[in-house]
């Protein structure tokens, strides 16, 4: 399905790119506890969101 050279690839990508989000995640990290210190409560809101109305299609079916 997929070369040799295909899969390096990839998995080479997927550790630079996991390596530069977490960089740059640590270097801004005051910067989002000061500006997003809330954004957790929409997070928690639209997975509740999601649940009811996958709720409401279990029950109404």
């Amino acid at each position: 399905m997929f070369s040799n050279g295909q899969i390096i690839f990839g998995v080479l990508f997927f550790a630079v790119f996991a390596i530069v989000i977490a960089f740059t995640y640590k270097k801004d990290f005051k910067l989002h506890k000061r500006f997003y210190s809330g954004s957790i409560w929409i997070l928690v809101a639209f997975i509740s969101f999601i649940l009811f109305i996958s709720a409401i299609k279990f029950f109404f079916k």
